[in-house]
């Protein structure tokens, strides 16, 4: 049994060349790039899905910069 899932994707003539010359310079196949690729995007939304949250946790407790951060610190170890 295939342990894959095989996708058609459609690109624009231009994104197409431009892959197919990148595939062939590293000397990759174009379904090598298009996991990276997605392995990349779907890195960076975690990252800022973790972001965001982080964010709206630092005001909510007020945190606008590093030395609130060191002040926070400060606080917990006393």
């Amino acid at each position: 049994m295939r342990e894959t899932k095989v996708w058609s994707v459609s690109l624009p003539p231009l994104l197409a060349r431009q892959a197919e010359e990148l595939a062939q310079k590293e000397q990759r196949t174009k379904s090598e790039m298009v996991r990276e690729a997605l392995r990349q995007y779907i890195n960076l939304r975690k990252y800022e899905t973790v972001q965001m949250t982080a964010s709206a946790r630092a005001g909510e407790l007020g945190i606008q910069d590093e030395n609130d951060i060191e002040r926070l610190i400060d606080q917990e170890r006393h």
